[in-house]
């Protein structure tokens, strides 16, 4: 990458991804009060919240009496957190443009790096269009050109808002004009000539709310100060990783996939002057129109995004986020769904109809705040914020039907907004959400001293945990219902929304179980993800924003569930298609929704959507690692399901309270090691609870050459061995000894843009009772050759309908579809591994 400021040697570089590229990909560049909207051939938007400034921001290069269009030679796009640069190669210079968006200014700066060997001038042009973002509006605006700036200048009548958008060496000045006569709307000038070899030019970009003295003073600071402002942001996104949970992994497309999910994830944290900072939903450009995406705040999308900022260590920005949603608490109780940034310029929480559009923000609220508390340890909010999750709750009530469930209809949409899947009384998940923040509500009252509260909510939970699994569950179709209609009865829809009840722990295991391998199957799960309903359905739709389309929302709950119901392989290849996509589409960033038929994004879609970012952290840590802290009880859980081809993961920078935690895992064949660093003052205790094959036996287990007491907890699909220890010494070995330890594994990947799945499933593992017959379900596209990875290959004595290769992987040739025409329809296989005698 060609580095703008160098750094000192001590310091880590940023990460960064490149590629070719590809035009039509949206391209984000922000801060926590601007960004730059645009995609890969350089056409841009520029925001300072809530400002818009200009669309079409585009370069052309004058060299040899031709103008070029940027655009047409825009060739690689290199993307750190901190930047993005774009390369633009004609025959016979180079220019690269580098787009910057300082973390906490009003502003950015665009770096234009010449290398030329004849005289070359560039020009930027642009639209003006400055105006507040919707619903809100300014009224009439003017530009002009500031000659000692050597920039364009947007105003307005009042003089409360201004922009500056100019360069040093800016000239030429032909600015947008309207007559009777002709016109024109776009605002441009020059940079000046480079006659040859190599010269740094720049733009800069700077708005204020409190006048034009304002936006000057930051337009010159940014002018002369970009390059600590550059140092000071790549520090700021350094600092963050190194100071949230990292993770070391072999595989690297999840590592570099989990690093840049932490950076997206931040990005979300926007300061609005008037409301305040919280998280916004996502970004897209507006085009001509106020609206860039989902760049406002919504309630349900923070609350979703901070269950991954709790299990990365990021509780400040929970805090912020959680502050945010509740200071706009309606009198009743109702969560906010979203709020725009324009709202405090209209009647935003009387007259539109958007504020407290969702029934499911306010059971999210109490939720995240419990998981907040309890993961942070900060008790004095919980006691600070009790009140309103307790109105929260006094409104969660009155929504009740007469069993007791939340309605969403005629009191907020529950997750589906639209569609042929509605009209219903209470979802699956909307119902779910509800049981569980009974369940947090009585955790919130006990730590804020409310013991009688606790109780009643207790019970009154475990009641409606059961009540929800007779009303839900379908023992004629074997599956959860999606909803309740409007005379309470199921609406027998099988839905990847079952997987959130799953994530929360409140199904029971059998219907899981049974549900999980329905979901597993390729009607319902795509290579990039997770499809709201089957592709059998008759509602389905691969367009349908409700009824048929791809999240990574969906994927990742379906991910954590899975991992919650020890699916694991279904599990690790849903993260793994939310891993895959943060490196495609919008570079370090992943959409907000897909086809359900084509490997394509939405065209309407936000490419950088901050809860999808979410869904790769989560699986990650909460599912995968079944990492969770709990700080008022001094304890950390980690309950792994490894992938069977890894040998070694660390995890780093665990907070509990005042002690930090590494883990770094090693496996070989007949042993496991974890090797437990800790620094800090307090009390520590570990809860390690790896997951291993029914078949495995454990011989023992040590620590710090000890023995150390170990529980087995087996279930239908694996079996944990439970280890609870305190954790004092500041280097810690826990061992643990297995004999006839085994697993699969499967690596899955993205198919071309446009194309459709091709990779295998594995839908469900059983062993007999001697635990020498494993019974695996697969599926996969007619006539094509698959494999599994072995661990311990040398046990299998023999696989039906597969074959144990010389590598020690196991072979599957699917059958062809003779009952079906659609060569693309998926067909099962079951293979049946037989294992030799100890």
């Amino acid at each position: 990458m060609f580095l703008l400021v160098p750094f000192a040697a001590a310091q880590a570089p940023e990460i960064e991804l490149s590629r070719s590229v590809r035009t039509w990909e949206f391209l984000p560049v922000v801060g926590t009060r601007g960004g730059l909207f645009g995609n890969e051939s350089g056409r841009l938007e520029a925001w300072v919240y809530p400002l818009k400034l200009f669309r079409d921001f585009h370069l052309t290069f004058h060299v040899s009496n031709r103008a070029l269009p940027a655009e047409n030679l825009a060739r690689t796009l290199t993307v750190t957190p901190t930047s993005a640069t774009l390369v633009y190669v004609g025959d016979s210079f180079r220019v690269r443009e580098t787009l910057f968006v300082p973390v906490h200014e009003p502003g950015a700066v665009i770096l234009l790096d010449v290398e030329t060997n004849q005289p070359l001038e560039i020009e930027a042009g642009f639209v003006g269009d400055f105006a507040l973002e919707w619903p809100a509006a300014i009224g009439g605006t003017f530009e002009d050109w500031d000659a000692p700036h050597h920039a364009v200048v947007f105003g307005e009548e009042t003089k409360k808002f201004a922009a500056l958008v100019g360069s040093p060496t800016a000239d030429d000045t032909h600015l947008a004009y309207d007559t009777n006569y002709s016109s024109s709307h776009e605002t441009s000038f020059r940079l000046g000539i480079t006659q040859r070899g190599k010269e740094r030019k720049m733009l800069v970009i700077a708005a204020s709310i409190a006048g034009r003295d304002e936006a000057e003073k930051t337009y010159e600071h940014l002018t002369t100060s970009y390059a600590d402002l550059l140092r000071d942001s790549a520090d700021y996104y350094r600092n963050y990783l190194s100071h949230t949970v990292e993770v070391e992994l072999p595989d690297t497309a999840l590592q570099q996939a989990y690093d840049w999910a932490r950076i997206s994830m931040i990005q979300g944290l926007v300061t609005n002057p008037y409301l305040g900072a919280g998280l916004v939903a996502g970004y897209r450009t507006s085009g001509v129109s106020q609206r860039p995406g989902f760049a406002w705040f919504f309630g349900r999308d923070s609350l979703w995004t901070s269950f991954a900022l709790n299990a990365a260590g990021d509780y400040g920005t929970t805090r912020t986020a959680i502050e945010f949603i509740g200071k706009y608490q309606r009198d009743d109780g109702k969560i906010p769904h979203e709020i725009a940034q324009g709202a405090s310029f209209v009647s935003w929480f009387k007259d539109f109809p958007y504020p407290y559009a969702s029934a499911d923000a306010t059971p999210l609220f109490i939720i995240a705040l419990n998981d907040y508390v309890t993961q942070s340890g900060d008790v004095a909010f919980a006691r600070e914020t009790w009140d309103r999750a307790w109105k929260a709750y006094q409104f969660l009530r009155s929504t009740y039907n007469e069993a007791g469930f939340p309605r969403n209809y005629g009191i907020g949409h529950g997750w589906v907004e639209g569609g042929p899947l509605l009209p219903v009384s209470t979802e699956y998940y909307q119902s779910a959400l509800g049981t569980e923040a009974l369940r947090a509500l009585s955790h919130l009252a006990g730590v804020a001293g409310r013991a009688d509260i606790q109780k009643n909510l207790a019970t009154e939970f475990q009641h409606r945990q059961s009540a929800l699994d007779q009303a839900f569950w379908s023992p004629e179709k074997k599956m959860y219902a999606f909803a309740l209609d409007k005379n309470d009865q199921r609406v027998d829809e099988p839905s990847v929304l079952a997987a959130v009840p799953m994530w929360f722990g409140l199904p029971d295991a059998t219907h899981a179980e049974e549900m999980i391998t329905r979901l597993a199957d390729a009607d319902q799960e795509t290579d990039w993800g997770m499809r709201i309903i089957s592709s059998h359905s008759k509602l389905y739709d691969p367009s349908g924003y409700h009824y048929g389309s791809v999240w990574p929302l969906f994927t990742g709950w379906a991910s954590v569930g899975e991992y919650q119901y020890h699916r694991a392989l279904s599990a690790y290849s849903n993260l793994r298609a939310n891993a895959l996509l943060t490196l495609d589409g919008s570079l370090g960033h992943d959409t907000e929704v897909l086809s359900g038929e084509y490997y394509q994004s939405f065209s309407t879609s936000s490419p950088h959507q901050i809860w999808s970012a979410a869904m790769v952290v989560s699986p990650i840590l909460r599912g995968l690692f079944g990492l969770h802290t709990d700080a008022p009880n001094h304890q950390i859980t980690l309950a792994p399901h490894v992938p069977a081809d890894w040998t070694s993961f660390a995890i780093r920078h665990v907070e509990l309270g005042t002690v930090g935690v590494d883990f770094k895992f090693h496996k070989i064949p007949d042993s496991i090691v974890l090797d437990i660093t800790r620094t800090g003052e307090g009390d520590c205790w570990v809860e390690f609870s790896p997951a291993f094959s029914l078949r495995v036996q454990i011989a023992s287990v040590e620590m710090n050459g000890q023995p150390l007491p170990f529980q087995l907890q087996p279930n239908g699909e694996d079996q944990h061995v439970s280890l609870r220890f305190p954790v004092k010494a500041s280097s810690n070995k826990v061992v643990i000894h297995t004999k006839q330890d085994f697993g699969l594994s499967l690596n899955n990947d993205l198919p071309e843009l446009g194309g459709t799945s091709h990779s295998l499933r594995v839908i469900s593992e059983s062993w007999n009772a001697a635990r020498d017959l494993l019974r695996v379900e697969t599926s996969g596209v007619p006539e094509s050759r698959y494999e599994l990875g072995v661990w311990n290959p040398s046990q299998i004595s023999s696989v039906e309908n597969g074959t144990l290769t010389q590598q020690g992987r196991i072979r599957i040739e699917m059958p062809n579809n003779n009952d079906n025409k659609d060569q693309e329809e998926y067909v099962h296989r079951i293979l049946l591994i037989h294992f030799a005698p100890p």
